[in-house]
């Protein structure tokens, strides 16, 4: 099978980078979701190169490139910001509960012989 030639400066590199940039809505995902997913770069080298990969090479490969997994900005339309510091502050010490207080234990699995 033929494999993308991934080294810096190789033509094929240089121009999936350049389609790369331009984002996932100039090739057709118009989802709502303005970003990069491996299947859709997967789909993208199929596309440009007649080449098959699989979701684990395609992260292999983004990977060695020094490409890194990134989260979206946005956040939820519905997220209230004053109810999560409430939550944090009275709910979350009630649910987590208090620490156990040290109490000597041993760490042996096995009964200690005795005398």
């Amino acid at each position: 099978m033929r494999k993308l030639c991934a080294r810096r400066g190789s033509r094929q590199w240089e121009r999936l980078e350049r389609e790369l940039q331009r984002g996932p809505l100039v090739h057709g995902w118009d989802d709502g979701f303005q970003g990069w997913t491996l299947k859709r770069v997967k789909l993208l080298i199929g596309r440009m190169f007649r080449i098959g990969y699989t979701i684990q090479e395609v992260w292999k490969l983004l990977r060695r490139q020094r490409w890194s997994a990134q989260l979206p900005l946005r956040r939820a339309i519905e997220r209230d910001d004053e109810a999560i510091e409430v939550w944090k502050a009275k709910v979350w010490p009630q649910v987590k509960g208090s620490r156990r207080t040290w109490a000597p234990t041993s760490a042996s699995r096995t009964r200690q012989a005795r005398g």
